[in-house]
């Protein structure tokens, strides 16, 4: 069983400590940026959309947790963000610790996400998967995602 809940101010640090390391590695490998580049971006990425932590009032930041051992266990996290206007909502991050991969943890928490989402009026979930994440790609499909389009980009050197 999964349970998605509001993150903790307190465990804020953790999440920002992970998202800064995955998401600079993203940058470095999707857009050819240094490593000390890709930190910075990924830095004021995450303050620009959580200047005061977790409270926000354009995304939605969630802990994924599951029972082990007859206790609550945080296995991942879900960062989301509602466009109202369209009623969709866009995933902007969804990671599993490694642990806990290939358990069905992510279909899981996926379908909690749909549920809570479709009784909040939201009738599209958006998403953007990195091309190297074939992993990320195979779960989304097996789940309904489809690819809408294609990003890609050119270094000018």
């Amino acid at each position: 069983m999964i349970m998605l809940r509001k993150m903790r101010q307190a465990e804020f640090p953790a999440f920002s400590e992970y998202f800064i390391e995955d998401y600079s590695q993203e940058i470095a490998l999707n857009y050819g940026r240094s490593i000390t580049d890709a930190l910075v971006l990924a830095e004021q990425d995450l303050s620009k959309s959580f200047p005061t932590g977790v409270d926000s009032d354009s995304q939605v930041l969630l802990c994924i947790e599951t029972s082990i051992n007859q206790q609550n266990t945080l296995i991942g996290y879900l960062w989301y963000s509602i466009n109202a206007e369209d009623q969709t909502a866009f995933i902007c991050d969804f990671y599993i610790n490694e642990p806990h991969r290939s358990k069905q943890f992510g279909r899981h928490a996926m379908s909690e996400l749909e549920e809570r989402l479709k009784n909040d009026g939201i009738h599209q979930i958006k998403l953007r998967v990195a091309y190297h994440n074939k992993r990320a790609f195979a779960l989304y499909e097996k789940i309904g995602f489809v690819v809408t389009g294609y990003n890609m980009s050119k270094n000018i050197v």
